[in-house]
């Protein structure tokens, strides 16, 4: 029973990073006083394996590493601490249909972090691979701020190819998680929601401020009005403007030469141009880690599961 939290726990930093979360954790963030209550809920477990059906939860602060809290079972809703969380006997688990709650009845400073919940599927191979929540973080003693949203026309020569790119800042906002969607308008028509295929989106985060570029690809004769909407613990925030593109033209007029444009334009042009390549460039190199690390973690799984039943236990002579 212990071997496959181990396990979990040895790829999780892996499979965060390269899957896209399967188990369904809606709260981004959580914000409670000391000596609250508070639950976090993980959603979606009926994929989880019914071999192995465990739900297992972990810890994470900012400064230290994943550790696991207890593990559920499915079967008989019982729960198990056999894993020397320090702070176990603060929590517990209940487990209600397709869906699992981690509870803390006394809220404390030092239950700060992010709470991802986890759990074991089979591929069309019917081998084993864990999944996992997105993780939500507890805040403790926070002011729940909402965020400011504004959404501006990135600056950008890629509309001279049939694309338009569009920027959505979010700003003083506590905690300082949020979630970026996107909704598009036709001319007297409803509002829909835009789809991967139709956009690729790219956050940069700082300091008391988020920020999503948008990249659109633009059809003939079709003009969109684009609202962007921004997820916090305070409530969903929409945009105080929402910004009109319009199609690009049938034809475009061949590129004048830069010797043509003025010294000042040159340069803003070659200036907005490097900036995309580099945008660009972080992007795929991120999506090729993530492939990489992800193939790492598989093999390290199933390395430590075929090695599990011999280490589990030793028998005396």
């Amino acid at each position: 029973m212990l071997f496959l939290p181990a396990a979990a726990l040895c790829c999780l930093c892996s499979a965060l990073v390269a899957m896209a979360a399967e188990l369904i954790q809606d709260d981004l963030t959580l914000t409670r006083r000391a000596g609250k209550n508070v639950s976090f809920s993980c959603g979606g477990t009926d994929q989880c394996d019914s071999t192995y059906p465990l739900v297992i939860w972990y810890q994470k602060k900012d400064t230290e590493t994943f550790t696991v809290i207890l593990h559920i079972d499915k079967r008989d809703d019982k729960e198990y601490k056999d894993y020397n969380h320090p702070q176990k006997d603060d929590f517990s688990a209940v487990y209600k249909q397709n869906s699992s709650e981690l509870q803390i009845q006394t809220v404390q400073p030092s239950h700060s972090a992010t709470y991802y919940c986890s759990c074991w599927k089979k591929d069309t191979h019917r081998n084993l691979y864990p999944i996992f929540g997105s993780g939500t973080k507890l805040y403790v003693d926070e002011q729940v701020v909402k965020p400011v949203v504004s959404v501006y026309p990135a600056a950008s020569r890629a509309h001279l190819e049939g694309k338009s790119s569009l920027l959505c800042l979010a700003s003083a906002m506590s905690p300082p998680l949020v979630q970026f969607s996107w909704k598009r308008q036709k001319k007297n028509g409803t509002l829909e929601n835009l789809t991967l295929a139709e956009g690729q989106q790219l956050e940069l985060r700082e300091p008391g401020r988020t920020v999503a570029i948008l990249l659109l690809n633009q059809q003939e004769n079709s003009t969109y009005k684009y609202r962007c909407y921004v997820k916090h613990e305070g409530g969903t925030v929409e945009a105080q403007t929402e910004q009109e593109l319009p199609a690009p033209a049938a034809s475009c007029p061949p590129e004048r030469e830069p010797a043509d444009l003025p010294a000042l334009q040159q340069a803003d042009l070659s200036f907005q141009s490097q900036c995309q390549v580099k945008l660009l460039c972080v992007l795929y190199t991120v999506l090729i880690v993530k492939s990489l690390v992800y193939c790492c973690g598989l093999s390290l799984l199933m390395i430590l599961r075929n090695k599990g039943p011999s280490t589990n236990c030793t028998h005396a002579d």
